[in-house]
């Protein structure tokens, strides 16, 4: 389940560190307000057997903005996503958002236009081609050719050996917090965009977007279109275009 909020700002522009960075702390601010035990719960021990933040969001978005150099440009009419499989999460966040007039991201004043609640496809034949439009980030061992740990920062990209596998992993992961059948396939990754990193407020992540073709229950396949594909999709990374 998504709410896809229309959003309009006189803005021109927005610092590239605003893009993601304040969406996770938009997102729980606006559940503690509706539903404060769900929004401790998640935040202080996270959900389910793996203690994971199950939402993510993708940043506003205005597809009419002139761009702007050295900045990420917007303006005019947009629209700005958030998702989680849990509909308490989703009902929290429409019932607020309905009567917020403004939203400040980052800085920039987004006037709130229209609140809609959005259900996931159907998936009906068990298969989803899912793109992302933020980087997906996804760690690995940090072990080089011999073994040994060399990092616990090693953020992978798709192209990388052990991606696939921790990919497919988190999947099951995810699956499993929410109490969805976890038979979930990556059948293959069809695309890979090119290395980008965003600010976190501690320290950056790496990632690349990416478009993958997963074989699962309807119902699971559904709860990732929701939720974002990867890890920290609570911080906007791994998004799912709608």
């Amino acid at each position: 389940m998504r709410l896809r909020v229309s959003i309009r700002t006189t803005a021109r522009e927005l610092e590239w560190r605003n893009v993601q960075l304040p969406g996770r702390g938009f997102c729980y601010s606006l559940l503690q307000k509706v539903e404060p035990k769900v929004a401790g719960r998640i935040h202080g021990e996270g959900w389910g057997t793996h203690r994971m933040a199950p939402f993510g969001f993708g940043p506003p978005t205005f597809p009419q903005a002139r761009r702007v150099k050295g900045h990420y440009a917007v303006g005019g009419y947009g629209y700005l996503e958030l998702g989680s499989p849990l509909h308490v999460v989703v009902e929290a966040w429409a019932k607020i958002l309905t009567t917020t007039p403004m939203i400040d991201w980052g800085g920039v004043a987004l006037r709130v236009e229209g609140v809609d609640i959005v259900d996931p496809p159907a998936f009906a034949d068990g298969t989803a081609t899912l793109r992302t439009v933020t980087p997906v980030v996804m760690k690995g061992s940090g072990r080089g050719p011999d073994g040994v740990r060399t990092t616990r920062q090693a953020f992978l990209l798709p192209w990388e050996p052990e991606f696939a596998g921790y990919f497919a992993q988190s999947l099951q992961h995810k699956a499993e917090t929410i109490g969805v059948d976890p038979d979930v396939t990556l059948e293959q990754i069809t695309w890979a965009g090119a290395k980008r990193s965003f600010d976190t407020g501690k320290g950056k992540k790496a990632g690349a977007q990416v478009e993958v073709r997963l074989r699962g229950a309807p119902e699971t396949l559904g709860a990732l279109w929701s939720w974002g594909l990867g890890q920290a999709t609570s911080g906007g990374f791994g998004w799912v275009s709608a």
